[in-house]
């Protein structure tokens, strides 16, 4: 068994508490047309913290109950640093949550 696993599920919660703290956090979902698009980040139908809260994190999540192969790589807070520039003091929490994500995800390559 990977011992990340209990780390990069901890990590993923506190991503999901950043959002929720952010006001970031939607209560419906969107429409399966704009959660099936074949950009990357879904960038043509969702918002960022959309796609981090619809595919994310469901498809992170799914890895670690399926005790499947984590990803090798992984570049999450450079997306995030772009698309929050203007932001960066209200979003630096969750910019810390990922990159703490990357570097877990980084240290099993």
């Amino acid at each position: 068994m990977d011992v990340r696993i209990p780390l990069i599920a901890d990590q993923l919660l506190l991503i999901e508490g950043q959002l929720r703290q952010l006001g970031l956090w939607a209560q419906q979902a969107p429409s399966v047309e704009a959660l099936a698009s074949q950009q990357p980040f879904c960038v043509d139908t969702l918002a960022f913290e959309e796609w981090l809260q619809w595919i994310f994190l469901p498809r992170l999540k799914a890895l670690l109950e399926a005790n499947a192969p984590l990803p090798t790589a992984s570049g999450i807070a450079a997306m995030a640093e772009q698309v929050f520039s203007g932001r960066a003091l209200e979003v630096k929490g969750l910019i810390a949550a990922l990159e703490a994500f990357d570097r877990l995800i980084g240290a099993g390559a």
